[in-house]
């Protein structure tokens, strides 16, 4: 049996994923639960799975769960410091990241340095600081298992995709991966996709929050109608898969049943087919190289019909071309772009900007704020600090 720490076990990847232990409890337990607010979902799902112990990221929260938990036999711990000592628990086998946002970055790091394999759910963990954290999973010999249904698409696209090779005297040396010539990432197109620029101007965040196909947290699907999260994800792919961000073509594809493709030099395309449900990855991360029978809606082609691909509006949608210039210029660059993305997506949730300010305060930004070309993880952490309180003096 795995045992898994549910990093963010209260939102939409965390939830998700416990419907897969309740559905392969001789499989999976769930060893760690974790929140930052959601006291009351944390509690009841505490006394469903009886894990371990469990984390209120907010400390202002751990009377509340102590008391509500202390007839049974599970620890509780509080504090963003206690996220990064229970993922290095003896007996974790899997550490599911879902926390949102740059909350994510320590909490994994401190999981690879245990050499946990990683489910990845938390992508602002690769885009603020890819460079680092794939480093340290090569020196501690860690698997880094994508979530992201475009990542896991990719992933299954190129597994198997390798070939043996052999000494001189016709010994197995090692396998040596077919190469990737390019990799396609599918995008919905979100809400606003049909949108003129000038209709964009008066969007409200409530029309944004109506994602077409996807049921996601509130801050993801904003990020998906600016198409922020697309470009994150395109410098996710440039990390997990060894590519240049010029190899990663961006289609609108707004059925959302080709979740990502891979070209391979040859010219030959693999894909990945499904209903969107983010079940599927999450369990093939915990499964793989395994495949595990899962409940729930099959693709049916005859019903989906046709099925179309568009090239994205980089006039209309810049915060795409914000991602490709950030991976372009490299350094702290993505942590800066992370950062202000944090800051103005939360201010247009609550009505303090437009929509079309997104783009423009997270431009800025990358003007005013501070470049650093190779920067340390003491270098992320001030950074994306002081990008957040510069952002925050403009609204």
């Amino acid at each position: 049996m795995k045992r898994i720490a549910i990093l963010g076990s209260t939102g939409s990847i965390g939830t998700q994923a416990l419907d897969i232990i309740r559905e392969h409890s001789e499989e999976y337990e769930a060893y760690i639960l974790t929140a930052n607010n959601s006291v009351e979902k944390l509690i009841e799902q505490a006394r469903e799975f009886q894990p371990e112990c469990v984390v209120i990221a907010n400390e202002a929260h751990y009377d509340t769960v102590a008391k509500a938990l202390e007839d049974l036999p599970i620890k509780v711990f509080a504090g963003a410091e206690a996220l990064c000592q229970v993922v290095q628990m003896e007996d974790v086998d899997i550490v599911l990241t879902a926390m949102v946002g740059f909350s994510g970055l320590r909490p994994t790091i401190a999981a690879i340095e245990a050499k946990k394999t990683i489910a990845l759910a938390n992508k602002e963990t690769l885009v603020v600081a890819g460079e680092l954290i794939t480093a340290l999973a090569a020196k501690h010999q860690v698997a880094i298992l994508p979530v992201d249904s475009e990542h896991s698409a990719i992933f299954q696209s190129i597994t198997g995709e390798a070939f043996p090779e052999f000494d001189t005297n016709g010994q197995l040396t090692g396998y040596r991966p077919n190469r990737i010539s390019r990799i396609i990432l599918t995008a919905s197109g979100g809400p606003f996709r049909k949108y003129t620029l000038e209709e964009m101007k008066d969007v409200t965040a409530a029309q944004a929050l109506k994602h077409p196909n996807w049921e996601m947290g509130a801050k993801i699907t904003i990020d998906s109608a600016t198409m922020m999260n697309k470009g994150f994800e395109m410098i996710e792919a440039k990390w997990l898969f060894g590519v240049r961000p010029e190899q990663i073509d961006v289609h609108v594809h707004p059925e959302s049943i080709v979740h990502s493709a891979v070209e391979f030099e040859d010219g030959g395309v693999k894909a990945q087919l499904g209903v969107p449900d983010m079940r599927l990855p999450i369990q093939y991360a915990f499964s793989y190289p395994q495949r595990l029978s899962l409940s729930g809606e099959r693709l049916d082609l005859f019903a989906a019909g046709a099925l179309h691909f568009e090239r994205p509006d980089m006039e209309k949608f810049d915060c795409l071309k914000i991602a490709y210039e950030a991976a372009e210029c490299g350094g702290n660059m993505p942590c800066i772009v992370n950062a202000a993305n944090e800051i103005v997506n939360l201010a247009f949730r609550k009505g303090r900007i437009g929509y079309l300010d997104i783009a423009r305060l997270i431009r800025r930004a990358m003007t005013e704020a501070r470049f650093i070309e190779h920067p340390t993880l003491q270098d992320y952490l001030d950074n994306d600090a002081e990008v957040r309180q510069l952002v925050e003096g403009w609204l």
